[in-house]
């Protein structure tokens, strides 16, 4: 019986040290994860061009690597990540970027980012008589050039030749190397072994063919009041272009200031062109004229509140738009607010551009420190095209831009500001402690599928990048004094492309040009009055 009782009361034991570890168990496993998302915030590589473009949307690095660099065996110079992070990489990893790479960042989650690489060879191949430019396919590693055809294939001289990174050898030697012509009817080929370092072995072929067009017209990139015609001709000769309205009987030739040449290529900038309205252009070498090419201009494109005349108020926010109508233009009131419900940042003001209409509004950005007491931040009084999507902490999200596919050619505006020192800063920015504050106004066009994210959190932090290759065109106006009464501003945009076509257009306008970094002066204050799009030269 004492037997029973002794193994019974092990049953009963074991049970609860069972249900007990079960218990224990559940809890355990009912307990989730915190979710920390995870953002690469920097990072550079060896013989890297310009800077890392991070899209945290896309969870993408795009690196422009210089025409030396080995793509296979790229080395990682700084990796930086979320604080708390770690990764599948990190600095002095040897790296392929030949294709993507995916990257694994891990803290309680895994979070997986591309990392991809742009690299550029400048290359050249140019022949005596040659009509236009060459024409490179890095892919099956051939490059071509036209000629006239009464110039025949019997002397072909190579005037340059460079088909690999500086540097490469071309048949052995550096420059332009002896060539053997095999002749094929109306074009000639040329074998050329090109070898740099220990990536690059490739064979050329290199074509001269035979052409009865010596002179017309590529392409044309038809603007609003602007046209760039984009043309050929035989080089050395006098090559340009002409254009008039369509069905008008007079040509008018574009002026040689306008004209940018190429060995027999050139691009042709014709201005003061009429909106919505048909042209005809034709390029000319020497005495010889091309086929004629029509082309039609755009719409003169304006946005919504140029005037920053519409304001009303959401709660405890001030918005730069009428109730009930499309928001174009935000600030970062949303979140100034969240710290002081009095602390609108940027506001209307009665106080116009004297050019203005009588009883409109313009806009007043004040930087200052908002919160209670110690408690709270830095914030610049801003002005933004897009949209402030939260606060993260005491951190701001935004989406910088607004869908837009015309192409302006500056902005302009009117502006006054009043200066202070600069008194707080992060530690980026830590030398510009003291010095006086700077009120900037920006303007960018790009490419990009979606608004560009901005975030100000030190930890996931993400900030507009003007080398940013999705870039078009950009232009900024600075000011660093006081300007006590309106002063005209005019941003001329510098155009990277003429051929591509925007699809958001950004503009920012800041009390402090640091703000993002929240590091500027408080009591800085700047007023903006009137915008407009302009679409002439």
């Amino acid at each position: 019986m004492m037997g029973k009782m002794v193994a019974y009361r092990r049953v009963v034991r074991w049970m609860v040290c069972l249900s007990v570890c079960l218990l224990v168990s559940c809890i355990q496993n009912d307990l989730p994860y915190p979710t920390v998302k995870l953002y690469i915030t920097g990072m550079t590589v060896e013989g890297q061009v310009g800077s890392a473009v991070i899209s945290n949307d896309e969870r993408k690095v795009t690196l422009e690597l210089g025409e030396t660099v080995n793509p296979q065996k790229v080395r990682v110079q700084t990796f930086d990540i979320t604080e708390g992070g770690t990764a599948s990489i990190g600095p002095d990893s040897i790296i392929d970027l030949t294709k993507p790479l995916s990257v694994t960042l891990s803290l309680y989650q895994d979070y997986v980012w591309t990392i991809q690489a742009n690299q550029t060879i400048a290359r050249a191949f140019t022949v005596t008589g040659q009509i236009g430019q060459a024409k490179f396919y890095p892919e099956t590693h051939e490059a071509s050039v036209n000629i006239p055809r009464e110039q025949g294939l019997r002397n072909i001289e190579v005037t340059d030749l460079k088909l690999g990174p500086e540097g490469a050898t071309q048949n052995g030697v550096e420059g332009v190397p002896t060539l053997q012509w095999e002749k094929k009817g109306a074009f000639a080929t040329s074998k050329v072994q090109v070898q740099f370092s220990d990536f690059i072995d490739e064979e050329w072929t290199l074509y001269v063919n035979l052409s009865d067009i010596t002179v017309g017209v590529n392409s044309v990139d038809a603007w609003t009041n602007v046209a760039w015609v984009n043309g050929f001709g035989r080089d050395g000769e006098d090559n340009g272009c002409e254009y008039k309205k369509e069905g008008d009987a007079d040509w008018i030739r574009v002026d040689a200031s306008e004209l940018k040449h190429d060995g027999g290529d050139f691009t042709a900038r014709i201005i003061h062109l009429q909106a919505n309205t048909t042209y005809v252009c034709r390029a000319y070498s020497g005495e010889e004229y091309g086929e004629e090419m029509s082309f039609t201009t755009g719409d003169a494109v304006t946005i919504p509140n140029m005037s920053f005349d519409e304001w009303h108020q959401d709660e405890k926010v001030i918005c730069p738009w009428k109730e009930g109508d499309e928001s174009w233009w935000d600030t970062g009131n949303w979140g100034s607010t969240t710290l002081s419900a009095n602390d609108n940042i940027t506001q209307p003001t009665s106080d116009i551009w004297s050019g203005a209409a009588a009883g409109s509004q313009a806009a007043v950005l004040g930087s200052k420190f908002v919160g209670i007491g110690s408690i709270g931040k830095f914030a610049a009084g801003n002005l933004f095209l897009g949209e402030y999507r939260a606060t993260d902490g005491t951190n701001g999200i935004l989406g910088f831009g607004r869908e837009f596919s015309a192409r302006p050619t500056k902005l302009k505006g009117h502006f006054k500001y009043t200066v202070s020192t600069i008194n707080y800063t992060d530690d980026a920015h830590a030398a510009l402690m003291g010095k006086p504050d700077t009120c900037i106004v920006w303007i960018a066009l790009g490419d990009w599928s979606e608004p560009v994210e901005i975030r100000t959190n030190p930890k996931n932090s993400k900030y507009f990048d003007k080398n940013d290759p999705n870039i078009i065109a950009y232009g900024e106006m600075n000011c660093g004094e006081t300007i006590s009464a309106y002063k005209d501003f005019e941003i001329d945009l510098d155009y990277r492309s003429t051929s591509r076509v925007p699809k958001y257009l950004l503009i920012v306008c800041s009390a402090s040009k640091y703000g993002d970094y929240f590091t500027g002066g408080a009591g800085s204050t700047m007023w903006v009055d009137e915008f407009s799009l302009e679409y002439d030269y």
